[in-house]
């Protein structure tokens, strides 16, 4: 007898959850409504942003799903390179002055297939003698890189600065390998 009970509770349980459903899902009228906003939550008001859900014992709470805010506008930053040169030892590189907000600096890419480790001294010069110099070591290796003096408050117009790249052997010698400038002429232009 008890198993018939349970049979009973059970088929109505069911039959009185089927409306909750129908009431959860919200109409769907030939497009009218995609049932994510009607119905029942909408009656509850639980349509609006989303909300975080009490966890079941033992699990974390899951976080409210909330709108991405959109990411910062990144400053426009200008740049003037010389062309890429290579040497015949199997140095790649090629030299820029970036202007971005009242800031200037100079930039070298490099790509160093020479099968040694070399120097860099990249050096910016601007308006009324002004300098910056920084030494990168350039691994052996022909991965990419970069040399970047640090950024500097703008004394003049973009066209007012030039960038030098060199690239040499770090010994006494110091063999120069390549020079790369931001206003090299491009091969052909003389």
């Amino acid at each position: 007898m008890n198993l018939r009970l349970i049979g009973i509770g059970a088929g109505v349980l069911i039959i009185l959850s089927l409306p909750l459903a129908g009431a959860i899902a919200g109409p769907d009228f030939a497009g009218q409504d995609d049932g994510k906003g009607g119905g029942l939550f909408k009656t509850l008001g639980l349509s609006g942003p989303a909300r975080s859900s009490p966890a079941p014992a033992g699990r974390p709470a899951e976080p409210a799903a909330t709108e991405q805010p959109r990411p910062a506008e990144q400053p426009r930053t200008d740049s003037r390179c010389g062309p890429e040169l290579t040497s015949p030892q199997g140095v790649e590189a090629q030299t820029c002055v970036l202007v971005a907000e009242g800031q200037t600096w100079g930039r070298s890419y490099y790509r160093n297939t020479s099968g040694r480790a070399l120097d860099a001294v990249l050096t910016v010069m601007g308006p009324a003698g002004r300098t910056v110099q920084i030494r990168c070591p350039v691994g052996a290796g022909d991965e990419p890189g970069l040399c970047e003096t640090p950024k500097e408050d703008s004394g003049g117009g973009p066209e007012s600065y030039s960038a030098v790249a060199e690239f040499a052997v770090p010994d006494d010698e110091g063999q120069l390998l390549l020079r790369s400038g931001s206003n090299s002429p491009a091969h052909g232009d003389g």
